[in-house]
């Protein structure tokens, strides 16, 4: 058995290879991938059962175990995830900029791997799928550590990684999966191998893994989603967007979990709004105005702050626009926050002044993921504000480094006036 440091130390050496590979070369890794997790899918049922049975005896809760279940649902859309992906463009040796210094020397800034990367990410086994793929197609190489009651189901899905990765001609310790707390524990301390420590949790958990290692963290904390109900909006439509953003599926990071509505149409919105979750069997928090209007359980300051990730939601009725903002930017976890109206200037107001990676209007907080915006699929959504922000796809897991192509130019020649700074932007790639 490997030690940390020696697992760390491989997949430094797999960065290097899949760093300089071709787009075709890593193209063909993912479309091994989806053909293996089709063709091994009994195998990866089997496991998933065995992780479902145990976390049943443990009593989890129904929405982690729907999270945790991988069936014929998940493998279609994990497949067809690998297939978009392959499509997308390189995100690689893309020209970001191009720059004549002086004449005859070019500098071109250009997209570039971040190198071998840590994610902690929690009991959801296409998770596995998704992280990996993005970052064999960046060209990065990855440590996975998933939640204990994904375990058994995780490693099969590792091993065909492996499998998929060696068949295209990589080394297996591209991609490597860790078991145990130690092993994350470890990891922290290898700042000399590992570039970004990404950890999918909640704050407390993020703010952990900051405190105990000197690796740049890229934390994606919890998901308080927000939608405002405006008094401008058409009830009939708040209803579909916050029944949809609450309910199509609780255990995720973007469902709605507190509701804002405005007091004058709050009368008229809120019935029907009950009547629809409670079809949905969702338990309701409200404030004092709120318990005037629908039944509900009195709300606590807590769950202002809570990511609930299951059948409840909070509401509270606020008299402006501008206490609907406040509230947001107090208790939310700049993740994705909505407004329904039909009043462009209140919906300008809104997406300007809430401090949030998203920002909607009239349209589900469930629209916040890397594949439906067109990014093949995510490590997360990143709800900081530095390097990436929002659903982390491709171009999240790129840096870029300058290349100076010049012809023999000094800079003594620069300082003597024999040679002038021209400075002209240049519209062309990098030869190299």
């Amino acid at each position: 058995m490997k030690d940390l440091h020696e697992i760390a130390a491989s997949a430094r050496s797999a960065f290097y290879q899949i760093s300089v590979s071709s787009a075709d070369q890593r193209n063909t890794v993912l479309s091994a991938l989806a053909r293996l997790l089709t063709q091994n899918k009994d195998s990866i049922f089997a496991a998933n059962q065995t992780d479902l049975d145990a976390a049943a005896a443990e009593d989890l809760a129904a929405p982690l175990l729907h999270r945790l279940t991988f069936g014929e649902e998940k493998l279609d859309q994990v497949v067809r995830g690998l297939h978009a992906l392959a499509d997308l463009p390189d995100p690689l040796n893309k020209t970001l900029s191009a720059t004549e210094i002086t004449e005859g020397l070019k500098l071109y800034r250009v997209s570039s791997p971040i190198g071998v990367i840590g994610v902690i990410f929690e009991s959801r086994p296409d998770a596995l799928i998704q992280i990996s793929s993005l970052c064999i197609k960046s060209g990065n190489a990855v440590l996975l550590k998933g939640g204990r009651e994904a375990l058994h189901t995780n490693q099969v899905l590792c091993d065909l990684v492996s499998q998929a990765l060696e068949d295209s001609g990589f080394s297996a310790s591209t991609v490597q999966l860790l078991e145990t707390r130690e092993d994350v524990a470890q990891m922290l301390k290898e700042d000399t191998l590992i570039d970004l420590i990404i950890p999918r949790g909640s704050n407390s958990f993020v703010r952990y893994i900051m405190d105990n290692s000197r690796i740049p963290v890229l934390g994606h904390s919890d998901g308080i989603c927000h939608v405002y109900v405006d008094s401008d909006a058409d009830p009939e439509t708040a209803c579909r967007i916050v029944t949809d953003s609450k309910t199509q599926y609780v255990s995720v990071c973007n469902a709605l979990e507190t509701l804002l509505v405005h007091v004058d149409i709050a009368p008229v919105f809120l019935p029907e709004l009950y009547r629809s979750l409670t079809e949905k069997n969702v338990e309701i928090r409200g404030d004092e105005q709120t318990a005037k209007i629908i039944p509900c359980v009195p709300a606590t300051d807590k769950d202002w702050s809570s990511e609930y990730l299951d059948y409840i939601l909070s509401i509270k009725i606020v008299s402006s626009l501008n206490d609907a903002i406040e509230h947001i930017n107090r208790y939310g976890s700049h993740h994705t926050d909505c407004i329904v109206t039909n009043n462009s200037e209140n919906a300008s107001v809104f997406m300007n002044t809430v401090d949030s990676a998203g920002v909607y209007w009239n349209v589900s907080t469930r629209f916040a993921d890397g594949f439906v915006y067109g990014l093949g699929a995510e490590v997360g959504i990143a709800t900081g504000k530095l390097h990436a922000r929002g659903p982390m796809g491709l171009e999240g897991l790129t840096t870029y480094k300058y290349k100076l192509i010049g012809s023999g130019q000094t800079m003594e020649e620069m300082k003597s006036g024999k040679r002038q700074y021209t400075h002209i932007p240049l519209q062309e790639n990098c030869p190299l």
